[in-house]
């Protein structure tokens, strides 16, 4: 290690380290978790859409009290009856910086309701997923798939 001060070394780190942190996107797949259970229940998709925001879709339901192909029952308007697999439960989020997201809306199928969505890299493989109405957030930990 000719020529390369301790200084030099933690400083390289430092930026890989730097890199690393502003790679961290919530987009791809990410496993729900039922609060109540503690398991998986579905599997939802984040892209990016062409104008830059991130959407989420459902792109694989595992666990239901509806059975194996559920339909939001409870949804109004053009989702009303539409199966859950498939359907876009995110959309019109921006990045905020510092790993965090806002802006957009997320629907909840299982009741129905949509809500602010806030989301937040919580590390390489952890996402928060807040839904909001007015100052009141209720978060949820989503895992990488």
């Amino acid at each position: 290690m000719t020529g390369r001060t301790p200084a030099t070394l933690l400083g390289i780190s430092l930026l890989v380290a730097g890199f690393a942190a502003a790679a961290q996107t919530p987009e791809g797949r990410w496993k729900t978790i039922d609060d109540a259970t503690g398991k998986v229940k579905s599997i939802v998709e984040i892209t990016r859409g062409r104008d830059g925001t991130l959407q989420g879709r459902v792109v694989e339901v595992l666990q239901s009290d509806k059975g194996p192909d559920p339909a939001c029952d409870a949804c109004g308007g053009a989702n009303k009856g539409k199966p859950i697999k498939g359907m876009t439960i995110l959309w019109d989020i921006q990045a905020e910086g510092g790993g965090e997201y806002a802006g957009g809306r997320i629907l909840d199928p299982s009741k129905g309701k949509t809500y602010k969505a806030k989301l937040e890299m919580l590390g390489d493989d952890r996402l928060g997923v807040s839904g909001c109405i007015a100052f009141f957030c209720r978060q949820q930990e989503w895992v990488r798939e």
